[in-house]
């Protein structure tokens, strides 16, 4: 009787524990040869050596992925990674290799790891696919947990829309993302073209485990103390809602908006469908047809997020301290301006001075160039192409402004100032009056003859 009431018990236990999503730690890698898993897109050579895996890099070869056959959605992944000087790579989660999809390439979310002065291993990355979701920049202090040469404990937690990362228990990334995917785990041997000094060198991976997991297990990560970043649609997760931030708009109407010479919304030249705002392509004139949008109300201090996809060779923008009343003539409205343009296709930005009228800077005023904040990143700015979704982020704190581009900030500045009023007198602006110098304006979206869509527009005030 006893031996069955204790069957019963263990058969109760375990039946729980799945409806709950309580499932058994299991290792990914047995320690002793690569069963369930398989090679994918490159020529790099991974191989079993005293209980890791071991990956070499190649010349000539494109990114190669050891992938698990398996798929999986909602877990805890945890693995010690080591990896020789100069490289980059990373371990992908939910990701996909499909004949439809650029031949198979894998494509998905990857959680960084990088041996360089940047520093954002624990951030997220989206393979061939969307770019960067989480630079580390959002998470200054996590740059510094990951060890050089030496090995490091990563821990990854997927549930639903929620991706976050630990390097070495320090918190490093906490992505929202807007859709949930189910997918395979997979270890990069990143690409290195032809750089002979790097062939040779390898990556190590042991100790590789997963637990899938229910909302109960989910709920005891909640409280990452990682900088949240959202991307979805439309919608404010529960933090942002507790830390004061709103839809400046909601995804489906027209409620907060008009145009910026009338008194309700354009009826033409705008759109909105499926979540998405779109200003139509006209001819390239400056707001010659719907002409550009404003919100109803004015701001002040602000952050301010937008994301934006633009068509090639487009031409839009957002602005902010705008004053409708100041320009009654042909043209947009006045205001400052963190410029949208396709840098590679359209004119403009080989006008103005020194790239001031390129994409994310402060338009004819001051050129974006990450650089200057973070002299290690490879780049000046991260832009994920057109046709592709990126993420302005405007902040704006009495009289200090700067300006971020994809997570990565690119244009710092302080009004009211003799420097600022200099600059203004050798820009396009030199002719209206106490120009960026509101108290507080209109937000604006421009209407300049291409085709260009929004969407996750949200603000903060301060």
């Amino acid at each position: 009787m006893r031996k069955n009431l204790f069957l019963l018990s263990v058969i109760f236990i375990t039946s729980w524990a799945v409806l709950n999503g309580q499932n058994s730690e299991k290792e990914l890698f047995n320690g002793k040869n690569l069963n369930g898993w398989k090679v994918l897109n490159g020529n790099a050579p991974y191989e079993v050596t005293d209980g890791m895996i071991v990956g070499t890099s190649v010349t000539n070869s494109p990114n190669t992925f050891l992938a698990t056959k398996k798929k999986f959605t909602n877990f805890v992944l945890e693995y010690d990674m080591k990896m020789d000087e100069g490289l980059n790579s990373g371990v992908q989660i939910r990701s996909h290799s499909n004949q439809d999809y650029m031949n198979g390439r894998v494509h998905g979310l990857q959680v960084e790891c990088e041996d360089t002065q940047r520093g954002w291993s624990g951030g997220i990355y989206d393979e061939a696919r969307r770019g960067w979701r989480y630079p580390l920049e959002y998470n200054e202090p996590a740059k510094k947990a990951y060890k050089k040469g030496e090995w490091n404990h990563f821990k990854v937690v997927a549930f639903n829309n929620n991706i976050m990362t630990w390097v070495n228990d320090i918190p490093a990334a906490n992505l929202v993302e807007e859709e949930t995917e189910n997918g395979f785990i997979a270890l990069q041997v990143h690409g290195i073209g032809n750089n002979e000094s790097l062939a040779g060198k390898k990556i190590r991976w042991k100790n590789i485990t997963i637990r899938e997991i229910g909302a109960e297990d989910f709920s005891k990560y909640k409280n990452n103390t990682a900088p949240e970043v959202s991307y979805l649609k439309n919608q404010l997760t529960e933090r942002e809602k507790s830390d004061g931030w709103k839809l400046l708009w909601d995804g489906a109407t027209t409620n907060g908006w008009r145009g910026a010479r009338l008194d309700h919304f354009p009826e033409k030249g705008w759109s909105i469908n499926n979540g998405i705002l779109k200003v139509h392509a006209s001819g390239g004139g400056e707001a010659t047809n719907g002409g550009d949008i404003v919100t109803t109300k004015k701001y002040k201090d602000f952050i301010l997020e937008v994301d934006f996809s633009l068509t090639k060779g487009a031409n839009s923008g957002i602005k902010y301290f705008v004053d409708t009343e100041l320009n009654k003539g042909p043209g947009s409205s006045i205001g400052c301006e963190f410029q949208i343009l396709d840098d590679r296709y359209h004119p403009d930005a080989k006008k103005g001075v020194k790239g001031n009228r390129t994409l994310a800077s402060l338009y004819d005023l001051i050129p974006a160039n990450g650089l200057e904040f973070n002299p290690h990143l490879p780049t000046t700015k991260y832009v994920n192409g057109y046709d592709h979704w990126n993420r302005a982020r405007i902040v704006v704190k009495g009289k200090k402004v700067a300006h971020y581009l994809n997570g990565i900030k690119v244009v710092e500045y302080e009004r009211d100032t003799q420097m600022w009023r200099a600059l203004v007198a050798y820009s396009k602006y030199k002719d209206w009056p106490n120009f960026g110098e509101y108290e507080k304006g209109n937000i604006l979206l421009q209407d300049h003859g291409n085709e260009v869509e929004f969407k996750n527009i949200k603000i903060k005030e301060l």
